[in-house]
């Protein structure tokens, strides 16, 4: 009786694989070892925002919402306080200011 042990991998499966008696399933195998293992931002992404939703769900406007959702997602990227006091500077305002 013969016993033969199975791949962990892609990698190992190829490796394994005798590419003159099983020419298609190596080549295969060779673009399944080249392919993208997973697509970890998106799922961080769509994380970030269900958590947001269900932590404030309704409780705020759409535009609030996509502003939290931008703030959780690239929370890398360093927002200066000068840049954001400038920005609602040149904003209009809702409401005229009357003394």
């Amino acid at each position: 009786m013969q016993t033969t042990e199975k791949p962990y991998n892609a990698l190992e499966a190829m490796a394994m694989c005798n590419q003159s008696i099983y020419p298609n399933i190596f080549k295969l195998l060779q673009i399944l070892v080249t392919l993208p293992v997973s697509s970890a931002t998106n799922e961080r992404t769509f994380s970030n925002l269900k958590r947001i939703k269900t932590y404030l769900r309704n409780s705020m406007s759409e535009g609030r919402l996509n502003g939290l959702a931008m703030l959780s997602i690239n929370k890398n990227y360093l927002i200066e306080p000068e840049e954001v006091i400038e920005e609602l500077a040149r904003q209009k305002r809702r409401l005229p200011f009357l003394l």
